[in-house]
């Protein structure tokens, strides 16, 4: 009889020996690392990256910088930083020798520096104030830009941050405005503005005094809440930047034109409006080696979600959209190692992928196919791109074509998603509202036996001009429902992008219209193909407009659930426009201010409709949450309480529109499982 080689029967020994995968638990979802911001050096192969992970004991997350060659796929990363204060936001100098970064080693977020060839990292700034993003400008001159929150009729750095310690120390706290965005997100306005500045890097490793290129500007660049570097970039020559703002005045609130400016570094003379002729959004732009400006544009103003197109614009001034019919919207746009061509990811039915784009031609074509490009850094034989999918959060890959895998560069969770049994899910296709074609996936639950019933999870996602496609996320995870042995159904309904621009635009002052029939069709399609689904115990669950969809399901559909969750959903239309922040969201999805058109507002007000509610209710809302305010969460709990519905109320006094803290993450999810589990088995 033959005999086995010892490696084999190694092997087998090990692998009867390894523990069976378990399913993955909202444990794992916070404290699974969080891969981010690549950015590859000069000589385009190696790569930078920043990792998140949770401090449990803080209830918070730390970040580090590491680094990868994509000369050498799955090679041990090396570990740059360990500092307890958090390093995050590596870039390279230009000669690739060493990355600035930003850390709060000193006591606030200042910028720093790290030879590759080893010692010690040393502190480039030192002000007054935090710095908030910053790029290197391109060749030896060592000169930066940062961005700083300064008030804009001070002087110098130390009269803002006089004015700030002055506020902060004084008895009186009351705050005072004289027009709106006096809140924003998850922050009360204090007056300041963030602002471009520029500083050189002298011999001795130190920045030189700042100097503000937009001085005077009513303005903000990053934009608030959420811009970063990518809205700025220097000149190829390193003399000029561009960058985009909005000068809005008292009419901010329900603006969204931003424009293009262009100044010189020094900041000697006012920055030049580039983009005047477009009132909708001009952002991102990106140099091309021969000095053409490519950058993104809408051409509606007001809407927040219309079309972002690339715009190419030569030294002449003369501008012109490229591959106009290219119908997607690009989320980052940049320029590939070569400096002659540009990258671009988008939205394309329930994936992200990236796209190269000939700036001549416009011919556009895939790198990628399936998942979610969340960032990327072109590289010298190829992309590197975060990607990510349903089954796992963004790792790093070498993308080269869409029909070539892209070759595994980093594998940060290795360890505990290899102890964790994966989950399966498929797109499928239905006709929806007006018989046009719906997509929606079904993730199916962990450990699934044939012919058993599981029951159901409809996941409504926010936006609303989001997708719930094959991605990853950290906060509204299908794969932890799945792990409670719950199946997942999703619908990218009419509203969603990625289907083409008409597809998105139909949401706009139809949100009870369009997409709750495609909700309603989407459920009965997957219950009817997928056998595994109990259509009999279903629960649907959203946040934002998912929520707001869970408040009109209850006065419309109040039969087909055992059970809703509504996170941060709208109840009074009416009272969500006079107390949100971001007006131009509401005027633009209901057609109008709402004294000129109040009709709009009423049509699908979940208000007018709380008399046939009569299903379990859990309703989340966070306190500084200034998108849709507390007090939308707290009259829908009360509504259910005073009708007799069996209701919960989960309030969380110290987060925004999401849940970010881990601690406040493993109470959302065991009080949403824990709701499900109490109707559903």
């Amino acid at each position: 009889m033959r005999r086995l080689p010892l490696v084999l029967i190694a092997l087998l020994m090990s692998a009867q020996s390894m523990p069976a995968p378990t399913p993955f638990t909202p444990d794992d979802l916070v404290r699974v690392k969080r891969l981010s911001d690549p950015q590859v050096a000069p000589d385009g192969h190696r790569v930078v990256y920043t990792l998140r992970t949770s401090d449990m004991e803080a209830n918070k997350g730390s970040t580090d910088l590491w680094l990868a060659d994509t000369n050498m796929p799955l090679a041990a990363p090396r570990k740059l930083t360990t500092h307890a204060a958090g390093d995050a936001s590596a870039r390279w100098s230009s000669d690739g020798r060493e990355i600035y970064f930003l850390s709060s080693r000193s006591g606030s977020s200042q910028v720093w520096k790290l030879a590759l060839a080893g010692g010690e990292a040393t502190q480039v700034t030192d002000l007054p104030l935090e710095v908030g993003t910053f790029a290197v400008a391109p060749g030896a001159s060592g000169v930066l830009a940062i961005s700083l929150e300064v008030f804009t009729d001070c002087a110098d750095l130390a009269c803002t941050r006089a004015r700030l310690d002055a506020k902060e120390k004084s008895p009186s706290q009351g705050l005072v405005y004289d027009r709106l965005f006096i809140r924003h997100w998850d922050t009360w306005s204090n007056g300041t503005r963030a602002h471009l500045f520029t500083v050189h890097v002298g011999a001795d490793g130190k920045a030189s005094a700042p100097v503000d290129v937009m001085r005077g500007m009513d303005a903000d660049t990053p934009s608030k809440p959420f811009g970063g570097d990518e809205e700025y970039t220097f000149s190829p020559d390193g003399k000029r930047i561009v960058f985009s703002t909005r000068v809005a005045g008292r009419t901010e609130p329900w603006s969204t034109n931003f424009d293009l400016y262009e100044t010189g570094i020094d900041g000697d003379a006012a920055p030049r409006n580039l983009t005047a002729a477009n009132p909708a959004w001009d952002t991102q732009p990106v140099f091309l080696k021969d000095g053409t400006l490519a950058y993104l544009a809408m051409k509606r103003p007001g809407f927040e979600s219309d079309r972002f197109a690339i715009m190419v614009r030569k030294a002449d001034g003369s501008t012109r959209e490229l591959a106009p019919d290219w119908d997607r919207s690009v989320a980052r746009l940049r320029a590939d190692f070569s400096g002659t061509g540009l990258l671009a990811n988008a939205d394309e039915r329930g994936q992200v992928p990236l796209f190269a784009l000939e700036p001549k031609s416009g011919k556009v074509r895939a790198l990628t196919a399936d998942g979610q490009v969340t960032d990327y850094s072109p590289a010298r034989n190829g992309v590197v791109i975060a990607q990510a999918n349903l089954n796992a959060p963004p790792d790093l890959y070498l993308a080269r074509a869409a029909d070539v895998a892209p070759a595994r560069i980093s594998d940060v969770n290795r360890e505990l998603l290899a102890a964790r049994a994966p989950v399966e899910y498929e797109q499928f296709s239905f006709e929806g509202w007006n018989n046009e074609t719906v997509y929606g996936y079904v993730v199916k639950p962990a450990g699934l036996v044939a012919g058993r019933k599981y029951p159901v999870a409809l996941q409504i996602h926010g936006g609303p001009q989001v997708a719930a496609g094959n991605s990853w996320s950290y906060r509204w995870n299908p794969r932890t429902l799945a792990g409670s042995s719950y199946a997942i159904v999703m619908i990218d309904f009419h509203g969603t992008p990625g289907y083409g621009q008409a597809f998105t635009d139909s949401i706009s002052q139809d949100w009870g219209g369009k997409p709750f029939i495609d909700n309603q069709k989407g459920l009965t399609a997957a219950i009817e193909r997928f056998d595994f689904l109990d259509g009999d115990k279903a629960c649907a669950l959203g946040a934002s407009y998912g929520g707001f969809m869970i408040n009109w399901i209850a006065g419309q559909w109040p039969e087909r659930f055992k059970c809703l969750v509504n996170h941060d959903g709208i109840f009074d239309a009416r009272a969500m426009y006079y107390t949100t922040e971001e007006l131009w969201f509401e005027e633009w999805e209901h057609g109008g201010i709402h004294y000129d058109n109040p009709e709009s507002y009423e049509k699908f007000n979940p208000l007018n409709h709380v008399k046939q509610w009569r299903t379990p209710m859990l309703v989340v809302q966070g306190e500084q949450d200034f998108r849709v305010p507390d007090g939308q969460g707290i009259a829908t709990f009360t509504a259910l309480q005073r009708l007799g519905i069996d209701s919960r109320l989960l309030f969380f006094p110290d987060e925004n529109h999401w849940v970010l803290k881990p601690a406040n993450s493993l109470q959302w999810h065991h009080e949403v499982l824990g709701w499900l589990d109490k109707y559903l088995k």
